[in-house]
């Protein structure tokens, strides 16, 4: 067992399997624009990297102007419903009460608005210091500037955290920024994507969390 104070969490893939949700409110919106919808399998492949991604792939299109409208139709309509068929994990409310001593905060590359709207939904929102999202798509995971700013604000030392995450991105976050890392093999990532970079922890329940971390 490990001696951590602080831990970030991932959220979609990691806490709560958000993808219908995130796909109808994308579909809607690719229909108020005139574009044709996708399946909700392929637009969550394009969950994780931001909502931008997420927008230009479901349009295919990088039309700035265009991506900007409709990332504003898809936060609107992913506010309207936010969780009518998300769930979250088996073990999540658990682990989050059994490491009540522990410091946590969010990491996503959602925008905060939208990690804020699915987190009270469930109830959970009390658990987490703070939500830090993807609202600043210049700094956001696997990049190391997003805890390069984080940690110094909120005094934490890194030898003393550890990011829990579905995907690649994740790890990659952690190892960049010098931080310990657990996947999560439930989720949106692939063992062929993440297995390589390393991680130092491999857990197939959130609750097995409470093995790693020392109370």
């Amino acid at each position: 067992m490990q001696a951590v104070n602080t831990v970030f969490f991932d959220l979609d893939g990691t806490l709560a399997d958000a993808r219908l949700d995130i796909a109808g409110a994308m579909n809607r919106a690719l229909k108020i624009l005139g574009r044709p919808e996708k399946s909700a399998e392929e637009i969550s492949s394009y969950i994780g990297t931001g909502v931008s991604y997420l927008v230009r792939k479901s349009l295919e299109s990088d039309d700035a102007g265009l991506v900007d409208k409709a990332s504003a139709l898809y936060e609107e309509e992913y506010l309207k419903h936010p969780a009518d068929h998300t769930i979250l994990y088996p073990g999540v409310t658990e682990i989050l009460k059994t490491l009540s001593d522990k410091r946590k905060f969010i990491l996503t590359n959602r925008y905060s608005c939208l990690a804020l709207a699915l987190l009270e939904k469930f109830g959970i929102r009390g658990f987490f210091e703070d939500v830090f999202g993807g609202d600043n798509e210049n700094c956001i995971k696997p990049s190391a500037c997003i805890m390069a700013k984080i940690l110094p604000a909120i005094g934490v030392d890194k030898k003393e955290a550890l990011i829990v995450g579905d995907m690649d991105i994740d790890v990659m976050t952690g190892i960049n920024s010098g931080i310990r890392t657990c996947w999560v093999t439930y989720g949106l990532g692939k063992k062929e994507d993440v297995l390589p970079l390393k991680p130092d922890y491999v857990i197939n329940n959130i609750s097995e969390l409470g093995r790693i971390i020392r109370p």
